[in-house]
């Protein structure tokens, strides 16, 4: 308890699924939190849950908003020490048969919206005298399935970015690190399989050999790589997937 103590965080994503576990598990650990989504039902669930948390609407995709976000942050609790840029989307299809506008949905929130949370937050840690960035990106950060080409895109983009800010960055004491999540019961990740398979642990198992994980477990690593017993730890691409991708 109280690994974030005194530390200042955003968390965008945070109105369900691994977002949300994550702020939640950053206020439990001590941290002040700003959880920021599109969906308001979501952070309204939120900010009942936990006195340390304080919600804000906010698209991603949109620059003059993930800028409002972080000058929201810095207004009401006068700093940033922790940026978590978990807002996700996903698309499934066939590459001949994704749309421009699944493509651009993806690109919009994977990709632009972790690229507006290092842009405008890292001047916000800089002024806070360092902090660490955690990014999600994926399993598809590395390695590919059929049927998500566009998806995998953006994630494997979000890891160079990632481990670009984090050598640009160095110097000023922020750490940039890549979270990389496998299946996790989630919303999204409920899109690709029925129930079945959710009941059915051998069968999950030949897919992930430690079986489903939940946002929880994720939420665990990315507190980690709040906290500064991450503190040698940036550029990084930080697996967390079951034994997926041993497979």
């Amino acid at each position: 308890m109280n690994r974030l103590a005194e530390k200042i965080a955003i968390v965008t994503g945070a109105g369900s699924g691994q977002g949300k576990a994550a702020a939640l598990g950053m206020a439990a650990e001590g941290a002040r939190v700003v959880a920021a989504d599109v969906n308001e039902a979501g952070l309204a669930e939120l900010s009942s849950a936990a006195e340390k948390i304080v919600t804000k609407r906010c698209d991603v995709s949109r620059a003059e908003e993930m800028e409002a976000l972080v000058a929201f942050t810095e207004e009401r609790f006068g700093a940033l020490h922790v940026m978590l840029n978990c807002a996700g989307y996903l698309r499934a299809a066939p590459l001949l048969e994704t749309t421009d506008d699944m493509f651009d949905g993806m690109i919009n929130v994977n990709l632009k919206g972790v690229f507006y949370g290092c842009k405008f937050g890292v001047p916000a840690l800089q002024r806070s005298g360092g902090g660490s960035i955690v990014n999600w990106g994926s399993v598809n950060s590395m390695v590919a399935e059929p049927d998500i080409s566009a998806y995998t895109a953006t994630k494997g983009a979000v890891l160079m970015l990632t481990k670009s800010v984090a050598v640009e960055f160095a110097k000023d004491n922020i750490r940039a690190n890549c979270i990389c999540p496998g299946a996790v019961r989630t919303p999204m990740v409920e899109s690709f399989f029925d129930e079945g398979f959710f009941a059915d642990m051998a069968e999950q198992r030949k897919y992930q050999p430690l079986g489903m994980g939940t946002p929880e477990q994720i939420a665990d690593v990315a507190i980690f790589l709040a906290s500064d017993e991450s503190r040698l730890m940036t550029g990084s691409a930080v697996v967390v997937d079951g034994g997926y991708t041993a497979l």
